[in-house]
């Protein structure tokens, strides 16, 4: 997927993600790999969130609605959270083009349980 992350922050978790090698037979940029991209950050940033009550982050529902094609160049995931709670994170995932257009928007909701013996 060649994701790169460039800010890790509980309040923000930044990635970039090339289109090249991530488009569907059209040649855009693949919604798949906008969901990859969205659930990459926002579970990074709601471990980030779990770790602290010696928990794990596990993704719950993940909803992307796509408002534009990329056909090359990198898009920019920002992940933001909606709701970092004891039980349940919701983080919003805005992707946008090397234009800073919006290409998709997603929520990703993550469940925090215990972690798991000798993890």
């Amino acid at each position: 997927m060649g994701i790169e992350i460039t800010r890790w922050d509980v309040q923000e978790m930044i990635g970039t993600m090339p289109v090249k090698g991530n488009r569907q037979p059209f040649g855009l940029l693949h919604g798949g790999a906008n969901a990859v991209l969205a659930e990459q950050l926002g579970s990074l940033g709601s471990a980030m969130h779990a770790a602290q009550f010696d928990s794990i982050a596990v993704g719950l529902e993940l909803s992307c609605t796509h408002h534009r094609a990329a056909r090359e160049g990198l898009v920019t995931g920002v992940a933001r959270p909606i709701h970092l709670g004891r039980s349940t994170t919701t983080y919003e995932i805005v992707v946008t083009d090397e234009d800073g257009k919006r290409t998709c928007t997603a929520r990703l909701t993550c469940i925090i349980r215990p972690k798991p013996p000798g993890a």
